[in-house]
C-alpha cells in the first residue's frame, strides 16, 4: 500500500488561511454592524414618527372642541405645576400670554407650561352638561414635562356640574385610581413653538401693541385666538454608538370649535 504525506500544512499555507479567515471575519463584522446601525436607527425614526402621529391626532381632538384658550386656570390644582406666586392657595398656574414664542424643553424636574384651555364637560353618555343654555366647562393644561421629556395634558374636572363623568389627572409620581396620571401627548420632545391666528389668518401677538402711557402689553389676547399652531420638535439618542440619531418635528393647526 502507498504511505500518505503527514508532513501537514507549510507555514505560508497556514498565514494564507489565517490572512482569509481574518478577512472573511471582517466583513461578517462589518456587516452586522452596519445593519445593527441601521435597524437601530430604524427604529429611532419610528419612535418620532409615532410620538408625531400621536400628538397630531390627540391635538387635534382635544384643542378642536375647546371652548377657548385662558391666560389661567379658573379650576383649582391641587397638583399646579408653577404655582402663581400671586395667589396664596399655589393651586393655581403661573398666568400665560398670547405671545409667539419657541419653547425649550426644561431641564429635569423643569415643568413649562404651554397652553390652558376649557372643553365641556360631559356626563357618562359624552353629552355636554348645561347650566341653563350655557355647557359647565373643565380646564385642560398642555406642559413640558423636563425629566421624562415629554409633552403632556392634564384634565381638571368641574365638580359642580351634575353628572359630570371623568376625574381630575394628576402627576404620574402620585397618580391613582382617584387620580390617574396626566394624559402623555408626545415623548423625545425637545422644544413647542407656538403661534396664534384669527379666523382669517391674522397673527395674534399680546406684545404686539403697548398703552403709551404705562408702557405696558395690551395687544390681542388668548380671547381672540380661533387657530393655533404648534410646531413640535424631536431628538431620540441612537442606542447605538455608531447610529445615527432620529430628529424631525412635526406642525399641527388646529381651529377652536367657537
Amino acid at each position: 500500500m502507498r504511505r500518505l504525506d503527514s508532513h501537514g500544512v507549510t507555514l505560508v499555507e497556514l498565514l494564507v488561511v489565517i490572512s482569509v479567515s481574518f478577512a472573511m471575519m471582517g466583513v461578517v463584522t462589518a456587516f452586522a454592524l452596519d445593519y445593527w446601525k441601521n435597524t437601530t436607527t430604524l427604529s429611532g425614526d419610528q419612535a418620532t414618527l409615532v410620538s408625531r402621529l400621536n400628538a397630531s391626532t390627540y391635538l387635534n381632538s382635544l384643542i378642536g372642541q375647546s371652548t377657548g384658550f385662558v391666560n389661567q386656570n379658573d379650576l383649582p390644582d391641587n397638583n399646579s405645576g408653577v404655582p402663581d406666586p400671586a395667589i396664596v392657595s399655589g393651586k393655581y398656574w403661573i398666568p400665560i400670554h398670547a405671545v409667539p414664542a419657541a419653547t425649550p424643553m426644561g431641564a429635569a424636574g423643569i415643568i413649562t407650561p404651554l397652553l390652558y384651555f376649557r372643553i365641556p364637560s360631559t356626563n357618562a353618555s359624552k353629552n355636554f352638561i348645561f347650566n341653563g343654555t350655557i355647557p359647565y366647562e373643565d380646564n385642560m393644561i398642555l406642559y413640558m414635562d423636563g425629566t421624562t421629556k415629554e409633552l403632556r395634558s392634564r384634565k381638571l374636572i368641574n365638580t359642580g356640574a351634575p353628572g359630570i363623568q371623568g376625574r381630575t389627572s394628576c402627576p404620574p409620581a402620585i397618580a391613582s385610581n382617584a387620580c390617574p396620571s396626566d394624559a402623555v401627548v408626545s415623548e423625545n420632545v425637545t422644544a413647542v413653538s407656538l403661534r396664534y391666528f384669527s379666523r382669517s389668518d391674522n397673527l395674534i401677538d399680546y406684545s404686539s401693541i403697548t398703552d403709551p402711557t404705562t408702557m405696558q402689553y395690551i395687544g390681542p389676547d388668548y380671547p381672540s385666538v380661533e387657530i393655533v399652531e404648534l410646531t413640535i420638535k424631536y431628538f431620540k439618542k441612537a442606542q447605538l454608538g455608531n447610529a445615527v440619531n432620529s430628529a424631525s418635528q412635526t406642525v399641527i393647526r388646529v381651529a377652536l370649535r367657537n
